[in-house]
């Protein structure tokens, strides 16, 4: 089984139309929001690459093995995922 899953975000605050969070980091303009949330969103895409990139934190199963996963199924994926 194979997924493949695309990370694409187009977005430009209304203030500050040249600010790239992927090219300038954190905002310049602290206060503004939609920096800030342009911020955070990168954030967050970033974070989804890498889990992306290493698949062993990543579980698939099928929906009537959901209610069969044990507790240490559970906690073994909670460890992995913070480390």
């Amino acid at each position: 089984m194979s997924l493949r899953i695309r990370f694409r975000f187009d977005g430009k605050c209304s203030l500050h139309p040249r600010y790239n969070p992927a090219r300038d980091g954190q905002p310049e303009h602290s206060k503004c929001e939609g920096c800030e949330s342009l911020y955070v969103i990168d954030q967050y895409v970033r974070i989804a690459r890498r889990r992306a990139a290493n698949p062993s934190g990543l579980v698939a199963s099928r929906a009537s093995g959901r209610d069969k996963a044990s507790a240490s199924e559970c906690s073994r994926i909670s460890e992995n995922e913070s480390a």
